[in-house]
């Protein structure tokens, strides 16, 4: 691999990280997005309020200014034109209206004595003409009302805001009570307008900022809560390790220090409870392997006298009574149990102690099988499919232990004839061709197998295979698959003894049933075995020490 491959698969290491730490499902980016969206919405409503408070109230005080000096200037400068007035005195009378404190525009609107329409406005022929108003507002100001009770003019001020070409106007209109002409006012209120966006956009950078600082604030809380929650996860990962001394710092009074004295009270009390439990199985450990030293003293005497009995039970010489012949034969036979039961358990305190080491040797595989079925008188109920040259650098007496129980107890529980296969792959993973593969889940291989892959050995017998209830526990030390049958001739100890010699060498033993019938056993075992590493060394606990 490149330098530049190895540094984008770094650099999209690194996004996916970043990207991790960002997910919705963090908590840290769930309180960002709380405190920002409660954040958010209060200024947005603090903002909202505040400016439709403040345009109405600058409208409203605007409005009421120009309208009501707008109405003054009707009743004093309008109201004193003749009942004919001519274009030129409704011309003047509004640009003196125009010139009030407001500045807005002006149109007065009479009749001549003939009954024709008379127009004067403030601005000229630039001003305010009768189309610029509303038709509404012209037929609301010129309807004519009821005098009632409650209404005492016919005519009224009504006005109106309108917007032209972008810019708002407020436009009014009235007459003259007592009769005289009609006017009508235009005012701009662009200024209020300006002032209005200037209020609008002082609203949104006060929201923005206030959605910056409580992001910053969200931020600030999320890193005094997620601290400890990091420490205790840190301390918890390291409990699972196995470093029951583990114990978080405590400081404060809060939730989270409650939790860091809970977690630490938890540790402690499982720390002793461990330790307890291990010193008990130590304890456990160390009387089986002690009674099974001190059984082996008298156990060789007695296998002595059981030899002596056996050589003259072989003999026929008739110096053993014929009345107690079968009792001599069961105290020969449960002798011979009695004595594997012992080597069994004290191969057994061997790998609970972690005391068990390999002494290994380039073997070939066939050859050490065929010694192993040689030795014990199987060659008869044994097929052999294994060829010459595989070889495989292991120990031979755990091999020998291993291939002993399997074919034994194929022998014993299963139907003959029980065939063992040989195989194995090559160092990549790959299967040679040079043989196939007859059983179930074992993979094809031959001799030319390259070192640095798997051996792969299969047990298979003919029987009525194994109930599915108990495949998961064939491996169980002291299991019997048949509770009627306690004192069977096993100890129950084999198949254990030979899962933990597979494991040891680095390798695994499997137990199925085959399609064809009958029960077939795979052990998987590295070609190149190492060593192990002692306990201490493969121990990575360190000192005690506390999760700051």
């Amino acid at each position: 691999m490149t330098d530049a491959q190895r540094g984008f698969r770094g650099w999209v290491a690194a996004r996916k990280g970043a990207w991790s730490r960002l997910r919705f499902t963090s908590l840290r980016l769930r309180l960002v997005v709380v405190f920002g969206l409660v954040a958010l919405t209060a200024a947005v409503s603090a903002s909202g309020i505040a400016y439709w408070l403040n345009r109405e109230a600058v409208l409203t005080r605007t409005q009421d200014a120009v309208l009501r000096d707008f109405q003054q200037e009707m009743q004093n400068r309008a109201g004193s034109l003749p009942e004919y007035p001519t274009q030129d005195e409704l011309q003047y009378t509004a640009r003196q209206m125009a010139n009030s404190s407001q500045r807005f525009s002006v149109l007065l609107v009479s009749e001549d004595a003939n009954g024709t329409a008379v127009y004067g406005n403030s601005g000229g022929l630039s001003g305010l003409a009768l189309r610029d108003v509303p038709l509404s507002l012209r037929t609301a100001v010129n309807r004519e009302q009821d005098i009632t009770a409650a209404n005492s003019s016919p005519y009224h001020l009504y006005w109106q805001r309108i917007v032209d070409d972008g810019t708002p106007y407020l436009v009014a209109g009235t007459r003259v009570i007592g009769g005289g002409p009609t006017g009508y006012m235009l005012k701009s209120l662009e200024p209020e307008a300006k002032d209005l966006n200037s209020l609008a956009w002082s609203l949104g950078i006060a929201t923005g900022l206030a959605l910056i600082g409580a992001a910053l604030l969200a931020q600030a809380a999320a890193t005094t809560v997620l601290k400890p929650v990091h420490r205790l996860g840190v301390a918890a990962r390291r409990l699972g390790e196995g470093r029951l001394d583990t114990r978080l710092r405590v400081s404060g009074t809060d939730e989270l220090a409650d939790l860091s004295r809970t977690f630490n009270s938890t540790a402690e009390a499982l720390e002793k409870r461990v330790a307890d439990m291990a010193a008990r199985d130590e304890a456990s450990r160390r009387f089986v392997a002690d009674m099974s030293h001190e059984l082996r003293t008298p156990l060789t005497a007695i296998t002595t006298i059981t030899e002596v009995l056996e050589e003259e039970l072989d003999a026929e010489t008739g110096s053993v009574d014929p009345m107690i012949e079968p009792a001599v034969r069961l105290v020969v036979s449960e002798t011979r149990r009695l004595n594997d039961l012992v080597e069994n358990l004290m191969e057994v305190t061997r790998f609970d102690a972690g005391t068990a080491r390999l002494v290994l040797d380039d073997v070939d595989i066939a050859d050490q099988i065929t010694s192993c079925i040689d030795a014990r008188a199987w060659l008869d109920a044994v097929e052999l499919d294994a060829e010459r040259g595989i070889h495989a650098r292991i120990d031979p007496r755990r091999l020998d232990v291993i291939l002993a129980n399997l074919i034994g107890n194929a022998l014993k529980h299963g139907g003959s004839p029980v065939r063992v296969s040989v195989r194995a792959t090559g160092g990549s993973g790959s299967t040679d061709e040079t043989g196939g593969a007859d059983e179930p889940g074992v993979p094809a291989g031959g001799d030319g197998a390259t070192a640095g892959g798997e051996l792969v050995i299969s047990v298979r017998d003919h029987g009525p295979g194994i109930p599915e209830d108990v495949l998961p526990h064939v491996f169980d030390r002291f299991y019997k698959a048949s509770a009627s049958r306690p004192r069977s001739e096993g100890s129950g100890l084999g198949l254990s003894i030979a899962l933990e010699n597979a494991h040891i060498h680095g390798g695994r033993i499997t137990a199925a049933n085959s399609p064809e019938g009958g029960a077939v056993f795979t052990l998987r075992l590295p070609r190149d075995t190492y060593e192990p590493a002692p306990e201490a060394e493969k121990d990575g606990t360190g000192p005690k020490g506390d999760v700051s």
